[in-house]
């Protein structure tokens, strides 16, 4: 169980409920991220940041985004 409230696939209406299934979707995963659940109360969030990981994303190519992405979670000593 979380620390902090959040809003279940099961509980997701509105807008969440858009952004759970949209993501399930896109990313054929089958699951919501912790990372989105944690800003479930604020739909909102979820948006801006989907909007700034596609900014930062988007002049590479994904071999170099998963590589800066690595290297990013090893410097901060980040096995998530």
């Amino acid at each position: 169980m979380a620390f902090i409230r959040t809003i279940s696939e099961a509980e997701a209406t509105g807008k969440l409920r858009e952004i759970y299934d949209g993501s399930m979707a896109n990313r054929g995963r089958g699951y919501i991220s912790n990372s989105m659940k944690a800003m479930s109360l604020r739909p909102e969030a979820i948006e801006a940041w989907q909007k700034l990981i596609a900014a930062v994303r988007a002049p590479m190519d994904t071999r170099r985004y998963e590589l800066v992405t690595i290297a990013a979670a090893a410097a901060l000593r980040c096995s998530y």
